[in-house]
């Protein structure tokens, strides 16, 4: 008896000395199964974007809210989950891991590697979903973010923070001027991201190829939700992209995002929106279509230095169908964008490249983004540009032209000529400066124009052999003095005389 009380007595003592900890779970059960997409009853308190984990392990994100249901994407394989089972919530909303080591790395969405490295240990985790940062922490779009390609630098100048739409029917080089512009940031200390939504994999092995070829990985992060991804990730894709381009933004770096292309992405959220039986409205997008891509593009800016400084610049990609301006995608993503470069099908078949058409292409930052030296060259390029296009097409029906006209023609086409680019060789800003200036200063008026790509290698050879110095002190200053002017004449002169 002696032996039970002081038995009890113990339970007593261990009973009082442990605080009981109830814990609570909300648990749902699937009512269906779609493509990819989940049903789920009985998770009343469930918030929008958070996790829910199903009984066999796999992930799930709520995307609709109902009055008795709610809709969940899932992320990973759905084929296993039935009807009854159960599914609880996690409490908090999807975030990817982050750090320092995802730079050179090819990841999924949900930051899985994908080229056949190490799992990536975070320091942090960043929300996939972020309301944007308010006008208070921003700061104007100021800053260059020299892509390498002539035209954009002189005629469509981007500005760290500003968002940049590349817009262009299929196969007129939209992923080309993209890419060279991360090829061109090696020395320019800018982060890059490359997210590729709805690309075949041969595509996004020949970036990641091309990009490892040139030494860009580096400072690079891939992206990739492949077409044969479910529309789950798809959708994710660019969300996860801008999430790490936030946490480099957040330690004060410029980062550059660019997303291969929207087009997709709006289609991979149309097929989940039908399948979770939303109404259908305009091209049976539904009505928030809009809402997709503005609350991502509003999260590219350029902050303050009271609040890290850094920024981030997007390049979003829009495919087009027969130059069609007007269809629903393309004029949603051209409004929330502060500028669009248009790439047309005619110029690329007849030669130029990069296919841009100066009339419609514009950057509302404008000048405010461009160096001195680049502005000093390229003032009047873009009217000329526009001006000459126009007279070109009219000058057709007409026999005879006074001397003026055919002077003014004479210089358009060599300034249309010497803004033509190869592909994959990004210029730095004193070797595009020295090229508009030999053309705007009309120094190649005389020289025919199947001589105009020799002189423009040449020219380059020159000036990286012989004029470093003179090189150095543009892409250092910005400037180009009369003193510079008077030293780049006679080099240009020189090199039409060995052209000639």
């Amino acid at each position: 008896m002696k032996l039970i009380d002081e038995y009890l007595k113990e339970i007593e003592k261990d009973l009082k000395s442990k605080k009981l900890r109830i814990k609570t779970e909300e648990v749902g059960i699937i009512e269906e199964v779609k493509d990819g997409v989940a049903i789920l009853s009985g998770l009343d308190n469930v918030a929008y974007g958070e996790l829910v984990e199903f009984n066999s392990g796999v992930l799930g994100y709520v995307i609709e809210l109902g009055e008795d249901k709610v809709g969940v994407i899932i992320l990973g394989e759905y084929l296993n989950l039935e009807a009854g089972s159960q599914a609880k919530s996690l409490g908090f909303t999807l975030s990817v891991p982050v750090s320092e080591k995802i730079l050179g790395r090819v990841v999924d969405p949900l930051c899985n590697p994908q080229d056949g490295g190490s799992k990536i240990r975070s320091e942090k985790s960043y929300p996939v979903e972020k309301v944007a940062p308010s006008v208070v922490y921003r700061k104007p779009v100021t800053a260059p973010l020299q892509t390498g390609t002539k035209a954009i630098d002189a005629l469509i100048p981007v500005g760290r923070g500003q968002r940049e739409l590349i817009i262009g029917d299929r196969g007129t080089g939209k992923t080309t001027i993209a890419i060279d512009a991360i090829l061109n940031q090696k020395n320019e200390k800018v982060i890059c991201i490359y997210c590729g939504i709805g690309q075949k994999n041969s595509k996004m092995a020949a970036v990641v190829n091309l990009l490892t070829k040139n030494n860009a990985m580096d400072y690079t992060v891939i992206v990739n939700a492949s077409a044969s991804a479910p529309a789950a990730l798809q959708y994710l894709a660019p969300y996860s992209a801008m999430a790490i381009a936030e946490y480099f933004m957040d330690k004060g770096k410029d980062v550059l995002v660019v997303f291969d292309d929207l087009t997709k992405h709006a289609w991979a959220y149309r097929e989940i929106s039908l399948i979770l039986r939303r109404p259908a409205g305009r091209e049976a997008y539904p009505g928030d279509i809009f809402y997709l891509h503005s609350r991502l593009l509003e999260r590219a800016c350029r902050l303050d230095e009271k609040y890290g400084g850094g920024s981030i610049t997007a390049l979003p990609i829009i495919e087009t169908l027969e130059d069609d301006l007007s269809t629903y995608i393309p004029t949603n993503v051209i409004s929330i964008t502060d500028g669009q470069i248009f790439l047309q099908p005619d110029l690329f078949n007849a030669g130029i490249r990069p296919a841009i058409n100066v009339g419609i292409s514009v950057s509302r930052v404008g000048g405010t983004a461009q160096t001195k030296a680049m502005k000093s060259v390229a003032a009047k390029l873009k009217l000329d540009l526009a001006q000459y296009r126009d007279m070109a097409a009219f000058s057709q029906f007409e026999s005879e032209l006074d001397e003026e006209t055919k002077k003014f023609l004479n210089r358009g086409s060599k300034l249309t000529q010497i803004l033509i680019q190869k592909k994959n060789q990004p210029y730095s800003l004193a070797l595009e400066v020295a090229l508009i200036w030999s053309a705007t200063h009309g120094l190649l008026d005389d020289m025919p124009i199947a001589k105009i790509n020799n002189f423009e290698n040449q020219l380059v050879l020159r000036l990286t052999t012989k004029a470093k110095k003179w090189l150095e002190r543009i892409n250092k200053n910005k400037i180009l003095t009369e003193t510079d002017e008077t030293e780049l004449e006679k080099y240009i002169k020189e090199t039409i005389a060995i052209t000639r």
